[in-house]
């Protein structure tokens, strides 16, 4: 898949980006770079290889789930307009 220099131009419009004609050819090849890259990683067979999160087989270090924060829920509550069973109300705006 390559770009071509009015899609460049569109995503750069989309993205509010203000891209002139040196910079947009050169944004050009480095996306068709990218998408070249790409291409060839998808083409490689995976068939059978098993996902891993890390590429050497290490375990990770895990801290224990303590709180330790104070619950200041109330006090954050209390300057609230609007509060039901410990949640905000707001008005809706979405019909």
């Amino acid at each position: 898949m390559a770009l071509t220099l009015d899609e460049v131009h569109r995503i750069a419009r989309l993205a509010r980006l203000a891209i002139d004609g040196p910079e947009a050819d050169h944004t050009l090849a480095r996306l068709n770079e990218i998408f070249s890259l790409i291409e060839q990683m998808q083409a490689v067979d995976t068939a059978g290889v098993e996902p891993m999160t890390h590429a050497e087989d290490i375990a990770l270090r895990l801290r224990a789930d303590e709180v330790t924060e104070p619950d200041l829920r109330e006090a954050y509550q209390a300057v609230a307009p609007a509060i039901a069973d410990g949640l905000y109300l707001v008005p809706k705006v979405i019909e």
